[in-house]
């Protein structure tokens, strides 16, 4: 009797255990890996760029007041994004824009919806709370970000997604695209590493940004962090140099 009790009880425990994690873990996260080379003509970004012209200086800075006048254009674009999602025939350029130009919309909305606000961290679950459609479900920008875009092994990305802080990488002011993401990617790198209000550098010494703390793995996958920052660098930079990091100014980028 007593064996038949634990049986039960570690059937029980495993089915328990089951559901814990299909409840916290087991979500299918939507289609990162791309194989195909369909571009171009898969999505229309114009909206989303019509806004970045209208709303954002070339520093990232954000006209938020003015921007909720537009609210509606956004929320129209970010719906028409969750109803198209990703394919793996896809090329991967399509499938970087669509993920890159979502998670900075949405920000954007997030921002809005709380307008107004001194930073994105005095929102609630800013990256937790799962609210972004993307096909039939709802997903979280910490999902968009770790779950998606950091498996695409891009590390620019971080150049590119912006958390709508002074110290994050600007927002850029137009739409990534398939055709020009490889491009944009590569100038947003390196403004970001050359940008002297978020990373100070000179030959023996680096003040770095928290983005190459918080993500190193994903900058040194093929070499040092150093060998990462001299890749952008318009300076020279000794192998051995020293590196500290800035504190993150988490106040809005918002256009004063």
């Amino acid at each position: 009797m007593q064996f038949k009790l634990m049986a039960k009880m570690t059937v029980l425990s495993v089915l328990s255990l089951a559901g814990f994690f299909s409840f916290f873990g087991g979500k299918e996260m939507p289609q990162h890996q791309f194989k195909g080379n369909l571009q171009s003509e898969v999505l229309d970004h114009s909206a989303w760029n019509s806004l970045l012209k209208k709303y954002v200086d070339q520093t990232g800075n954000v006209d938020y007041k003015a921007f909720k006048n537009d609210q509606a254009t956004l929320s129209s674009y970010l719906n028409y994004l969750g109803n198209t999602p990703p394919s793996e025939i896809w090329s991967k350029e399509e499938g970087l824009s669509y993920y890159i130009n979502i998670y900075n919309a949405a920000t954007v909305k997030l921002i809005l919806d709380n307008y107004p606000t001194k930073s994105i961290k005095d929102i609630k679950d800013p990256w937790g709370k799962e609210w972004v459609k993307i096909g039939s479900d709802t997903y979280s920008l910490g999902d968009i970000e770790h779950k998606i875009l950091r498996k695409m092994n891009e590390p620019r990305i971080h150049f590119a997604i912006n958390c709508a802080s002074f110290s994050c990488p600007k927002l850029l002011n137009e739409a990534y695209t398939s055709e020009k993401v490889e491009e944009q990617l590569q100038k947003a790198s390196i403004d970001f590493v050359n940008d002297p209000t978020r990373n100070i550098l000179s030959k023996e010494k680096l003040q770095l940004s928290n983005i190459f703390k918080w993500y190193k793995k994903d900058f040194t996958e093929n070499g040092s962090l150093i060998d990462y920052i001299k890749t952008y660098s318009e300076k020279e930079i000794d192998p051995k140099a020293k590196i500290s990091y800035v504190t993150y100014d988490w106040s809005l980028n918002e256009k004063k």
